[in-house]
């Protein structure tokens, strides 16, 4: 369209986000002197320096930031018409990518899939797990449609949509309930063991940091990437556990679950771009995850 190449466009948007040629080069899996040649090819075209460096950065013209506007309406226009045509040719309502934390994928979304797969049989979710920096990473780079992801999501290209708060649980295996008071703090969790999820993980981090405000460090005596595997150890007597309430029903079998005190809670929220063009199957979608917040909350 008016000679115009869509891969030019990309590899300047990318130069643009990353900084560098070289990282643009190294997103697009091309050499650097292609992506410099595409980028070139593009001014030509256009009449205009689109890119210039500031120190070792390279940064957008006023021009370029002009085209970068241009160039997220189109890549979301491309988007729209590759998904309407996908339906065209398969007969489905499309495609949603879908990334959220092993917690909720495990306790929240099954209930919401059954719904959706009963609703639209040929609606294809695909559903990717991770934490919450790399999925919300994943949704501004459009690897993902939308994210349910732990909140705050900084970033001005997001559309974000709390919907749900979810109260954190201390929990001991049930015959050793009679030990564990109405509600649990964190001078009471640093005198007994602890099975905690594994460091670096945004589940820990609020548990660390409620401890520290409560001016005591909890020593796990196990660290585990596995809420399942958490809640088997507490359960067989060989600690207590601390985890988001979805993963710790009140009553469930062989687990007694108390509130912490002061209480702690994660809220997730639905992450998209704004510039997301919504498809009918992803729309379908983000309304079935929008109605958790009414449910849960």
């Amino acid at each position: 369209m008016r000679d115009l190449h869509l891969d030019h466009l990309r590899a300047f948007v990318e130069v643009i986000e990353r900084g560098s040629f070289s990282a643009a080069a190294t997103r697009l899996n091309l050499t650097q002197p292609a992506i410099s040649q595409q980028v070139r090819s593009l001014e030509r075209r256009l009449g205009v320096r689109l890119i210039e460096r500031l120190g070792r950065r390279a940064t957008p013209t006023l021009a370029g930031e002009e085209l970068l506007a241009h160039c997220r309406t189109i890549d979301a226009a491309v988007g729209a018409a590759v998904a309407a045509m996908d339906r065209h040719a398969t007969g489905t309502v499309g495609q949603v990518r879908l990334g959220t934390g092993a917690t909720a994928c495990t306790y929240l979304l099954p209930p919401v899939l059954r719904r959706l797969r009963a609703a639209f049989p040929s609606l294809q979710i695909v559903v990717v797990t991770g934490n919450t920096p790399d999925l919300a990473r994943a949704v501004e780079e459009n690897r993902i449609d939308v994210g349910l992801l732990t909140l705050p999501t900084p970033g001005r290209i997001f559309d974000v949509t709390p919907l749900l708060d979810d109260p954190f649980v201390a929990f001991t295996a049930a015959d050793d309930a009679a030990d564990l008071p109405d509600t649990v703090d964190a001078h009471w969790l640093a005198r007994r063991p602890v099975v905690l999820y594994e460091p670096g993980a945004h589940t820990r981090r609020l548990v660390d940091l409620w401890s520290a405000q409560a001016g005591v460090s909890i020593a796990a005596v196990m660290e585990l990437g596995n809420v399942e595997a958490i809640k088997q150890l507490v359960g067989a007597g060989l600690g207590c556990g601390v985890l988001p309430g979805m993963a710790v029903p009140a009553g469930e079998r062989g687990l007694a679950v108390r509130p912490l005190d002061p209480p702690l809670s994660r809220q997730l929220g639905l992450v998209l771009r704004r510039d997301k063009v919504l498809h009918r199957g992803l729309r379908e979608v983000v309304e079935a995850l929008k109605a958790l917040a009414p449910a849960m909350g």
